[in-house]
């Protein structure tokens, strides 16, 4: 029971029908506890092909970068997000996302937090003999905090403290078929962000060019039965952004970004008794996985792949967008999402719409995969942001 409901969280994020007639032995994915620390929480990110470290500072910044949160318009604000996740699958699973923070301005720098919660649907647990034991709803969530501060008038920079928490058979604890016993697993982790966001004069108005740095995740391993454990998913993420004014109400804005998984491989280059030219040595055992300090993993991850260099550079995922605003209250937005075929090969189009009017904003953003029949497709997102210093000011302009 316990390996068919951990198979069942990995495949729900990994599966990829692009893979169809290719051998195992050439797949490579990598696998992680809490997957759906993965997903794009926000319209607006997933309207640009995945990705957020870069681009202009909103509500959401939270998630991808912190960090930017030292820049945004306002000094307060929160945010709702909702995704109806693996629709053409199934109909019960969903990812909410909250985020808020609040600027300290002359106090020098802000705190933010956010809120994360993965419902896996209902899942029927069943004995060795295939009999139904009891009805449950594997979930996830995270809670995170952050502190930001500008460093110098184009940088900013923030920490943030997360803990997790994944329970994948609700509760429901007790040993069965005589398989070892499922308990929740907890742990913790922290990110490190970096933001850099320059003004540059142009005849028709104020560009900004802009570059961003995070390491998310950072923490310890989970484990489900106290004898097994697995990483969860750090990464280590670039990206570049350019805001060009058209004019003085149209803007458009393209970034790009790389995502590199800070998870070791269970096919390793360090697997006791590798060989290179020979498959079956490949495999690292669980157990040997599950001594696998964290951060020696981190830094593993960078070299371990047996396919060498190339492997390791096929473990990146890119994400390129692009976003045209008018008057910076309405958005349209495109994006690209590529991973390589044999490391998932989630790969999709993007798309998305928003309205900013005063105190509110709304988002919404669709998917359309590229592989044949992807799990994914058709995927949407749905935002929505409140100013809380606007609210503040409507209210006592009312007053007056």
């Amino acid at each position: 029971m316990k390996k068919t409901i951990i198979s069942l969280a990995a495949v729900l994020f990994t599966l990829q029908a692009g893979a169809q007639g290719t051998p195992d032995a050439t797949m490579n994915p990598l696998i992680t506890s809490m997957p759906s620390l993965s997903i794009a929480p926000d319209a607006r990110a997933a309207g640009l092909g995945d990705q957020g470290v870069s681009t202009e500072a909103d509500f959401n910044s939270q998630y991808w970068n912190p960090a930017k949160y030292a820049y945004m318009y306002t000094k307060g604000g929160i945010t709702a997000n909702y995704t109806p996740w693996l629709r053409k699958l199934v109909s019960d699973i969903d990812l909410a996302y909250l985020a808020g923070f609040y600027n300290f301005g002359d106090l020098g720098g802000g705190i933010g937090a956010s809120f994360t919660y993965f419902s896996m649907g209902d899942v029927a647990l069943t004995d060795g003999d295939g009999n139904t034991l009891q009805n449950v709803r594997p979930n996830e969530w995270a809670l995170d905090v952050s502190y930001f501060r500008k460093l110098h008038e184009y940088v900013s920079m923030s920490v943030a403290v997360r803990v997790l928490y994944s329970d994948l058979n609700n509760g429901y604890n007790s040993s069965i078929g005589g398989g070892t016993e499922m308990r929740p697993a907890v742990t913790a982790a922290a990110d490190v962000a970096l933001y850099y966001r320059q003004p540059i004069d142009l005849p028709m108005g104020t560009s900004h060019f802009a570059l961003g740095f995070t390491l998310k995740n950072l923490g310890g391993k989970m484990t489900y039965d106290r004898v097994t454990s697995n990483f969860i998913p750090a990464s280590m993420n670039i990206g570049a952004s350019y805001e060009l004014p058209c004019d003085k109400y149209n803007f458009l804005t393209f970034s790009l970004e790389a995502n590199k998984m800070l998870v070791p491989s269970r096919k390793s280059r360090f697997t006791e008794g590798f060989d290179p030219k020979d498959e079956s040595t490949w495999q690292m055992s669980q157990d040997a996985y599950s001594a696998l300090n964290p951060a020696k993993g981190w830094f593993q991850s960078f070299a371990d792949a047996p396919g060498g260099a190339r492997e390791e550079f096929n473990e990146v995922r890119w994400g390129a967008g692009i976003e045209y605003s008018y008057n910076k209250q309405f958005f349209a937005r495109a994006g690209y999402s590529y991973e390589n075929f044999y490391k998932g090969n989630r790969n999709y189009l993007t798309f998305g719409a928003g309205f900013h009017l005063s105190i509110v904003t709304l988002d919404v953003s669709y998917c359309v995969g590229l592989a044949a029949s992807n799990p994914l497709d058709q995927t949407m997102r749905f935002t929505l942001g409140f100013d809380l210093y606007g609210i503040k000011d409507l209210v006592n302009n009312r007053k007056k």
